[in-house]
Parts: structure tokens; C-alpha cells; sequence
């Protein structure tokens, strides 16, 4: 038996928090077989408190924390057993067990969710722009320092030219225009 949860879930105070809990099972679902049970925890070695059944139909205890505020979200076609709490408090924040047993399997099944009660829920920050930023200035410092470097590669060549050149020139001077040698002494 295994069973999936989301380790964690942000919420908004007030607002409602789905806990999704699947599970997979070697068997098929049989609802009059199929047992669970969610358990609310404040700390990690507290006390479980159970908020709800499923045993043959839905069954939620009267407690006082959760009462008329939990509602079965599940499908268990789909095996999902999965819950819904409204209107959120701050006191709500902790531990949510997910305890799963589909006879004939022997285990039983255990997902755990922390729930975290915030007062806003912190926005995603798009960073598409700011990496469309980076890459062009990126590129265009790349494309900068190739051209730098072709520009000096050009130089580079053009005074080696330059030089050679000269020294040609400075061989010519030595001779006439006809290729003999100029006498210093006429």
C-alpha cells in the first residue's frame, strides 16, 4: 500500500485548504473493505486527534476543533481520499495524517501533510523578464568581446603586414630601380 501526499500545503486564514491524499493498491476498492482515517497532530509528538472516518460511508466525529468544517473530497474509484477544511485558522496549522487500509492488504497506508496558516500567501515572482535581461546582456557582451577580439586580430595583422612591408621597402632602397646596387660613393 502506498500513499501520496503533498508533504506540505500553504493555506490562507479563512479560506479552505483541500488535503489530497491517493493511494495505490494491489487490490480494487471495495467501499464495504475500505477503511481510513484522518488525524490532526499540533506538534510532531502530540497527541493524534481523529476528524474523520470511512468505514462502509463517511463518518465525522464531533470534535470540537473540526466540526461542520470538514467535508470528503475523495473519489474512491479514482483511489482518492482526500478532505477539504473551511474557513482555515491560524489554530489549524499542523500535522494531517492520512491513514489508509484496502483489504486484503495487511498494511496500512500512512501519508502525512504539515499545514502551514498564513495571513497572505507569497507571490510567485515571474522571472522571465529577468532572465530575458541576463541572456541579452549576456549576449551582447559575448558578441562585444568576439568583435573585440576580431578587431584586434585584424590590427595584430595589419601591422605584421605593415612591418614586412617596411622591410621590403628598406631591402629596396638598398638597390636601383634596376636591381643593382646603388654606390654610396658617385
Amino acid at each position: 500500500m502506498d500513499v501520496m501526499v503533498s508533504p506540505s500545503v500553504i493555506t490562507l486564514n479563512g479560506t479552505s485548504a483541500k488535503l489530497t491524499c491517493t493511494f495505490n493498491s494491489c487490490y480494487d476498492v471495495n467501499a464495504k473493505k475500505i477503511s481510513l482515517n484522518w488525524t490532526y497532530q499540533e506538534c510532531d509528538n502530540c497527541t493524534e486527534d481523529q476528524f474523520f472516518q470511512f468505514r462502509h460511508k463517511v463518518i465525522i466525529p464531533r470534535t470540537e476543533r473540526f466540526w461542520g468544517r470538514v467535508e470528503w473530497s475523495g473519489n474512491l474509484i479514482k483511489n482518492d481520499v482526500s478532505v477539504t477544511i473551511h474557513d482555515i485558522q491560524f489554530s489549524d496549522e499542523g500535522f494531517y495524517n492520512c491513514y489508509v487500509l484496502n483489504p486484503p492488504d495487511r498494511h496500512k497506508g500512512l501519508g502525512t501533510i504539515y499545514l502551514s496558516v498564513v495571513t497572505e500567501v507569497a507571490t510567485e515572482r515571474d522571472s522571465t523578464v529577468a532572465v530575458i535581461i541576463g541572456a541579452s546582456v549576456g549576449g551582447f557582451l559575448a558578441v562585444t568581446i568576439l568583435v573585440l577580439v576580431v578587431v584586434k586580430c585584424v590590427q595584430r595583422k595589419k601591422k605584421q603586414e605593415q612591418q614586412s612591408e617596411d622591410q621590403k621597402t628598406e631591402e629596396e632602397g638598398k638597390t636601383d630601380g634596376e636591381g643593382n646596387q646603388e654606390e654610396d660613393e658617385k
